[in-house]
């Protein structure tokens, strides 16, 4: 129930996964609004306009048609949840389990992958503030996104996040105590860097969001699958256990 939330078409069932549109946005601020289109792993299209707070001048700004973006976690998941389903499936339909054993060690392998499949949903990278400058996200829009701007896009549980930060750069004589920001999947105001011989501090951060329905779906039931698989592994132990101590 899981792989077929993720709607991809797995090698040979052709057919495309199908598009949906998402409106994120924050209650109580306009700051920042973005109309996404997702499809299955990818970000197809991306519209965001940003309202400047120091002027309210208002940025737009949008993915070239030739780009889209792939969202690792989502591929990932995906891909771990097919191994899972692989090691379930490869083995011929007449097969005969000959011991408890044999079953633990195959439900914790299942158990492996559909946990990391579930962490990499759950579990955004924790990336620098160069390393967001440095992505290839910065060069996916037109126009071209000013050297002030970053932006990056991730996945949370069942959310599609985009994080919009703005920056001012800092004068050589306000540098002295620098120390720049280390890795964080969500950066603060205040937080400073060094990228191209420039140092910026970030000025302001704005975080929009909405939820994808399926990939909730697919955490309830990576959920199901691990409470299943684990009371598969109890009974075996306890049927394993009677074996081991028979008095006779």
């Amino acid at each position: 129930e899981a792989s077929h939330r993720f709607a991809l078409p797995t090698s040979g069932s052709g057919g495309a996964a199908k598009q949906e549109n998402f409106v994120l946005s924050t209650s109580g601020t306009d700051q920042v609004k973005g109309v996404m289109t997702l499809q299955g792993d990818a970000l197809c299209q991306a519209d965001v306009n940003l309202k400047m707070p120091r002027n309210n001048q208002l940025l737009h700004f949008a993915f070239r048609e030739d780009k889209q973006w792939k969202l690792q976690q989502i591929q990932d998941a995906r891909n771990h949840v097919n191994q899972a389903i692989y090691l379930l499936m490869n083995r011929d339909v007449n097969y005969q389990f000959k011991t408890g054993l044999e079953v633990l060690k195959l439900m914790d392998a299942v158990m492996l992958q559909l946990s990391r499949a579930r962490n990499r949903l759950t579990t955004p990278a924790t990336l620098t503030l160069p390393e967001i400058a440095s992505s290839g996200l910065t060069k996916m829009f037109t126009p071209v996104l000013p050297p002030d701007i970053l932006v990056n896009f991730y996945i949370n549980l069942n959310k599609l996040c985009l994080t919009v930060y703005q920056l001012h750069v800092l004068q050589p004589s306000t540098t002295k105590n620098f120390k720049p920001a280390g890795g964080s999947v969500l950066h603060n105001p205040g937080a400073t860097f060094e990228f191209g011989s420039q140092r910026y501090e970030v000025s302001h951060v704005h975080k929009v969001e909405c939820v994808v329905p399926w990939l909730n779906d697919a955490l309830v039931f990576f959920t199901v699958s691990l409470q299943l698989c684990q009371q598969l592994k109890d009974k075996i132990s306890v049927f394993s256990s009677y074996w081991n101590y028979r008095p006779y």
